[in-house]
């Protein structure tokens, strides 16, 4: 039995934590999404979303598995990406705060860790330099895109994930993790390289690949 029916709560939710406990998960990250609860990126929060979130984590911890919280799976409303450019726009920086602010607010009382970011890094890197993924902008000779700009547009994109990790972190040690008791940080993507050979030109490259990675 998938534990405790809650109203308004989809079956399939509860078929997937009941999963869960069959496979005897104790602890399940999860990606809240910015487009689902304020769906204009600012202003009005879905209470059909908060409901949904809610009985998800009531779900979990009911079955005795830990919920760790994702602010951002590289995905954000559609309306900040029109009105200005999303993530190369340091505007967003109030914005995803304002976001967080409203998931500790409705969630945090019962999630022990919480990330800002999974792998920023990747999403500056992939979205704007090679634009791969989502919102697949860049420039010659890096990618082909319609728009974007390869050589400025990943840095600004990674300034301003760093400014707002920096300001989601202060209010949640400020304003929350006194009550709430938790932790916060976000999730790098890191990978090494290793020389197919000790010879110089092998063992130079992979210094290089090593500097430019910064891991």
């Amino acid at each position: 039995m998938a534990g405790p029916s809650v109203f308004g709560t989809p079956m399939l939710m509860l078929e997937d934590v009941q999963l869960m406990v069959d496979t005897g998960l104790d602890a399940y990250r999860f990606s809240i999404s910015w487009s689902r609860l304020i769906p204009n990126g600012k202003g009005p929060v879905n209470l059909k979303a908060v409901e949904y979130y809610n009985n998800l984590l009531n779900e979990l911890i009911f079955h005795g598995i830990q919920p760790h919280m994702v602010l951002q799976h590289m995905d954000i409303p559609q309306a900040l990406e029109d009105n200005y450019g999303g993530w190369v726009n340091q505007q967003i920086v109030e914005d995803f705060t304002a976001y967080a602010n409203v998931c500790f607010r409705e969630f945090g009382d019962r999630v022990l860790y919480r990330t800002t970011y999974n792998e920023p890094n990747m999403f500056a890197e992939y979205g704007y330099d090679h634009g791969l993924i989502p919102p697949q902008i860049c420039s010659e000779p890096f990618g082909s895109c319609t728009k974007g700009n390869s050589t400025t547009e990943p840095y600004l994109v990674a300034h301003n994930l760093l400014l707002a990790h920096a300001s989601v972190v202060r209010l949640y040690r400020k304003t929350y993790q006194g009550k709430q008791h938790g932790f916060i940080g976000l999730n790098l993507y890191a990978e090494s390289s290793v020389p197919e050979t000790n010879i110089e030109e092998d063992l130079l490259a992979v210094q290089r690949a090593r500097d430019f990675r910064i891991g």
